[in-house]
């Protein structure tokens, strides 16, 4: 079995709200970068999806909070892609203080891909992402 795709991130100061941790929606922001890091490790990127007239969308976000981080933490957010039928896909990710291996937070996600002219999701998304990967088993595929 493959080691689960993560990156680590550095708790920025100004990322602190009024309680003295990271605001929640930094979390999600924390979340996006390990994505988009997930994809162009699989040789995915902006440009060929553009080039295809697709691009990533969410239908689902839950994010549930397990812990707290505060300035200067660093945590490392995995992220894999969860395959079924049909136009959309899972993608489970676990924030995790580097320091410790704590998680602190999960964010789940449901996508797909959409097409750009007529805004609606494409099917078989797998298929369209494993067409330009150069390593689609970083995909699960």
């Amino acid at each position: 079995m493959a080691e689960r795709f993560s990156v680590r991130v550095s708790v920025r100061a100004y990322e602190i709200d009024g309680n003295g941790h990271v605001n929640g929606v930094v979390y999600l922001q924390y979340a996006e970068h390990s994505r988009w890091e997930f994809l162009r490790a699989a040789g995915v990127d902006q440009g060929k999806l553009a080039a295809l007239g697709i691009g990533p969308v969410f239908l689902e976000t839950v994010i549930r909070y397990h812990g707290e981080l505060f300035y200067p933490d660093t945590v490392d957010v995995s992220c894999e892609m969860s395959w079924g039928a049909g136009k959309t896909f899972r993608v489970p990710q676990q924030l995790r203080r580097a320091a410790d291996g704590t998680l602190v937070a999960e964010v789940t996600s449901v996508g797909g891909l959409m097409d750009l002219q007529t805004r609606r999701l494409v099917p078989e998304p797998a298929e369209r992402y494993r067409a330009i990967a150069t390593a689609p088993e970083v995909l699960g595929l």
